[in-house]
């Protein structure tokens, strides 16, 4: 692979992470920056600089100012359309391309609009509506990875025997086991209680399909884990589990730890994937949970603990990822909003968080998922057949740039039950479109 030199006026933080994320891991390029304009131009090879106006006659990309900054301010951002492309921080004619990547870039991975003033969701979480990417039609593109593209035909016109490190196009299904059953192992309180909601709203449909599932006349709901091996052992595509293993709470209600039947299950499906713990919602207001957690299914699987899935996509930054990391979370999967698909990042390659308040890269890295069963049926509410058209566009969009595409599904929505009647189908579609 090749090596490129980077001229700036001045090495920061931030444009330092841009220019590893673009150069080493989109284009796959040795990365060598100097802010010394005479050892710059003295380089041979490829070479590009980035700063407010050009040395010589050398590839020039026009800086904006926000990777010389520190601290988070209100930005003035105008999306305008070129090539076919969403671009945004205009850099004007004598610039390489005609708006600033490296600013653009580093504004949707580091999530800089998330830092700011919004609106919540009733969860309390940032909503995809309020972000750049929904507001001006570009969430469902993967706008980073094709910026890298457009970066990629620059430096191949002015140095044609350029080599990069090509990387494929890959897909990881994931399933989060939020709730391993609807029914068993609930024990005598929740049972009763479940029982009382049943009387209370008149859904005997309910009372009596619980009473079939504890006499074992009727298999519960939620246990489809015998569908999900056969369709691994038909696919030959092995899902990423995540297991919510936090205290009993109003947003969090699996089977406890304690209960055998599930300690079980965790081992068993971890004997076939990855698998990685599931933050409990209230591990994001007391974070001391979070070590809790994570021992609990250390202790399971007798295996150390390394990705993590927030539970409902709980995101707060930096708290979340900080969290994380000081408890040796290396990998996190929970890029991606709730109510929209698409890519919240801006990209569909996993990358490092940077940490704007510490103006650092830091060690976690973070796996952006493109689609999820609830935003699909719950959220937008598409029909099955709407669902898997929906699926092909995003798909595609990742093909397109040999970008990592990752669903994100969960057990009780492949049970072909209430509200997930006939949605089986819509994730073994899914498996077709992504292998």
């Amino acid at each position: 692979m090749s090596t490129i030199t980077i001229y700036t006026h001045r090495i920061t933080g931030r444009n330092r992470y841009i220019f590893r994320l673009y150069f080493r891991d989109l284009l796959g390029m040795e990365v060598r920056i100097t802010d010394n304009a005479e050892e710059f131009l003295a380089a041979e090879g490829v070479k590009l600089s980035y700063t407010t106006q050009p040395l010589k006659d050398e590839l020039f990309f026009l800086s904006r100012n926000l990777l010389f900054e520190t601290g988070i301010s209100e930005q003035n951002i105008t999306v305008f359309d070129w090539e076919g492309n969403k671009a945004f921080f205009s850099s004007g004619k004598t610039s390489a391309l005609p708006f600033d990547l490296f600013a653009a870039g580093f504004y949707l991975v580091s999530r800089y609009e998330e830092y700011l003033p919004h609106i919540r969701d009733r969860l309390d979480r940032f909503d995809a509506h309020q972000s750049l990417a929904w507001l001006h039609g570009f969430l469902h593109v993967p706008v980073v990875n094709r910026w890298a593209i457009l970066l990629k035909e620059k430096i191949l016109e002015r140095f044609p025997g350029t080599v990069f490190r090509e990387e494929g196009y890959r897909f990881i299904p994931s399933i989060d086991i939020d709730n391993a059953w609807a029914y068993l192992e609930k024990g005598v309180m929740r049972t009763a209680g479940g029982y009382a909601r049943s009387v209370f709203r008149m859904d005997f449909e309910d009372f009596r399909r619980r009473t079939q599932v504890l006499l074992h006349t009727r298999k519960d709901p939620y246990d489809t884990y015998e569908y999900q091996l056969s369709l691994m052992k038909k696919t030959g595509v092995r899902p990423m589990y995540f297991f919510l293993v936090g205290d009993y709470g109003v947003n969090d209600k699996n089977v406890s730890t304690q209960r055998r039947k599930f300690r079980e299950l965790i081992r068993h499906l971890a004997d076939y994937s990855e698998i990685g713990v599931h933050p409990s919602f209230a591990s994001n207001t007391l974070p001391g949970k979070l070590q809790v957690e994570i021992q609990r299914l250390k202790n399971i699987v007798h295996r150390e603990i390394t990705n993590s899935r927030q539970h409902f996509l709980m995101l707060r930054f930096p708290n979340t990822y900080r969290n994380l990391i000081e408890r040796d979370i290396t990998d996190d999967f929970s890029m991606g909003f709730a109510n929209e698909p698409g890519f919240r990042a801006g990209i569909c390659t996993p990358f490092f968080f940077y940490d704007l308040d510490l103006e650092s890269e830091t060690v976690l890295r973070v796996h952006p998922f493109t689609v999820m069963d609830a935003t699909l049926n719950l959220y937008l509410k598409l029909t099955p057949e709407e669902a898997i058209a929906k699926i092909k566009l995003l798909n595609e969009e990742v093909r397109k740039v040999n970008g990592t595409f990752m669903s994100l599904w969960h057990n009780e929505t492949l049970s072909d039950e209430k509200e997930w009647k006939g949605w089986r189908i819509v994730y073994e579609e899914l498996l077709k479109i992504a292998t």
